[in-house]
């Protein structure tokens, strides 16, 4: 499958932008673990063009994650042209628009899911998105903004007349939030609606459940999100179902402790313990997510206060469950 003059393997999966989760720590490790491409978390076009640090530092890309695309949101089509534009410097494989985001921060003030309420609007922000850079520009989307306004075949269909290189849909509207069913039905349809490719996101999360969207939908790529939320190996057990028909087991719980230590690690190195040991905790209770004993684990994850205080709780959780 190809987004631009980015190659991609229909027989594996990449990660989904999640916002406060995505960060170059999780993305890199979701790489090795065999994601085949990446999205940055959603950036601010406003921010962006009022050069806001905080804005620019979730942009930064390593090598290690590539192919990679920044994801911007906003409602203006002019500040969001100039929001891409500034994107290039942190060298992005492509540009993600979101139109999908369910947050009432974002929708509220007209960006994310809001979009999908305007289609036209919509239409007018891609356009000057993808007159704006010559990377491939990408559309991030839900089937609507509620059960009465399902019209992802409407925005697919306008994104691919601005010159959109694919598109993303979330099977679920805005309203649903992220409780199921996901819409399978509704992201087949935006597929034989278009000529792009179109890349399915929503409850994909081992071999099997990918197989399953593909063979719903007749998607041509998959994106995982709350899927590998401290399951980074998500990837491998998707990409071994599907060229394989091999079902991976998930690792034994002392794999899963060393990858939890593996990652939290590294985000300290990218942003100092305090802040990395604070993000911390959030990625240690999904790390720790079905273990026997998991409530109390979680309690002490959520006070864990330095590098050394995680290690001793992975030993502990590994010995107990050993």
């Amino acid at each position: 499958m190809k987004l631009g003059n980015i190659e991609l393997d229909p027989r594996t999966a990449g990660l989904a932008p999640m916002a406060g989760v995505a960060d170059m720590a999780f993305r890199e490790l979701c790489v090795e673990y065999g994601a085949t491409y990446v999205v940055s978390e959603m950036v601010s076009s406003k921010g962006l063009t009022m050069h806001d640090r905080k804005s620019k530092l979730l942009l930064v890309l390593s090598n290690k994650e590539r192919p990679a695309a920044a994801q911007i949101f906003g409602n203006d089509p002019q500040i969001m042209a100039q929001s891409a534009r500034s994107c290039l410097a942190f060298k992005p494989d492509a540009i993600d628009i979101n139109m999908g985001c369910p947050a009432p921060k974002i929708a509220g003030s007209g960006g994310g899911s809001a979009l999908l309420k305007d289609p036209a609007l919509a239409e007018k922000i891609i356009k000057a998105v993808v007159d704006a850079v010559e990377i491939p520009v990408t559309v991030k989307i839900r089937t609507g903004w509620d059960s009465e306004n399902i019209n992802a075949v409407e925005i697919a269909q306008r994104a691919q007349n601005a010159g959109a290189c694919a598109i993303t849909v979330h099977g679920r509207t805005r309203s649903q939030m992220y409780a199921p069913p996901v819409d399978t039905k509704t992201i087949a349809l935006v597929k034989k609606s278009v000529s792009i490719p179109v890349i399915a996101n929503g409850d994909i999360v081992d071999g099997l459940s990918a197989a399953k969207m593909i063979e719903e939908t007749g998607c041509d790529y998959l994106l995982v999100g709350r899927g590998a939320l401290g399951r980074p190996w998500v990837f491998s057990q998707i990409q071994a179902y599907l060229k394989h028909e091999v079902i991976l087991p998930e690792p034994p719980v002392s794999e899963r402790m060393r990858v939890m230590v593996k990652h939290i690690k590294r985000l300290c190195d990218y942003k100092g313990e305090k802040v990395g040991i604070r993000e911390a905790r959030k990625h240690a209770a999904w790390y720790i997510k079905g273990i026997r004993g998991a409530a109390s684990y979680r309690q002490q994850a959520g006070t864990l206060s330095s590098i050394e205080q995680l290690e001793e709780l992975a030993f502990k959780i590994s010995v107990d469950n050993s």
